[in-house]
């Protein structure tokens, strides 16, 4: 980690952000629920096509999350969530953010701001990334099993749901804390 750092980060607290993007919409994933063995329970499913996507980050450390909501992904959308996440990280600190090894990540027309680095994960490594199970969580809590009216249902979905997760350090704490994400650099 010490290598991907600029120099501009030297004497700077150091922030461990991990950053993610999920799909969300009315043709959505079912997810599991407890019933009785050999039941079969009944549950909505919608057959429409309208979704959004919700980019998420979460500092394990401070308890807090930056995201957004946007229609699609690409170099543009990933370059409004750096600035959220930019706007998140505590006053006079430096956050590294680590994430996967989506093309918008690392597309020419991306700014990073000053005070974030990324640092990529290495290929096929999902398990690595936190934020894969906060989106299992609230798939399985809040945005499964649901029929939405239209896209502003699930932009309005999504931002309850991120809310529902930020308004809780201690779930943010026991998803997202990793050992071997520690910043002694």
């Amino acid at each position: 980690m010490k290598a991907a750092l600029p120099a501009s980060a030297a004497g700077k607290a150091i922030e461990i952000w991990f950053q993610d993007e999920a799909r969300v919409g009315q043709k959505g994933s079912l997810e599991y629920i407890w019933a009785p063995v050999g039941s079969r329970p009944r549950v909505v499913r919608d057959n429409r096509h309208d979704s959004v996507y919700l980019f998420g980050a979460l500092c394990a450390a401070r308890a807090t999350g930056a995201a957004i909501v946007m229609p699609w992904v690409n170099g543009e959308a990933m370059g409004e969530h750096l600035r959220v996440i930019a706007e998140a990280v505590a006053p006079g600190a430096h956050a590294v953010l680590v994430c996967d090894g989506a093309g918008w990540h690392r597309c020419g027309a991306l700014v990073v701001p000053d005070n974030v680095t990324l640092l990529s994960l290495p290929p096929y490594c999902p398990e690595l990334n936190p934020m894969e199970n906060v989106w299992d969580y609230l798939r399985g809590n809040k945005l499964s099993h649901r029929v939405w009216d239209g896209y502003e249902a699930i932009v309005g979905a999504c931002v309850q749901a991120w809310r529902f997760l930020v308004g809780d350090p201690d779930r943010i704490r026991s998803i997202a804390t990793r050992d071997w994400a520690c910043v002694n650099v």
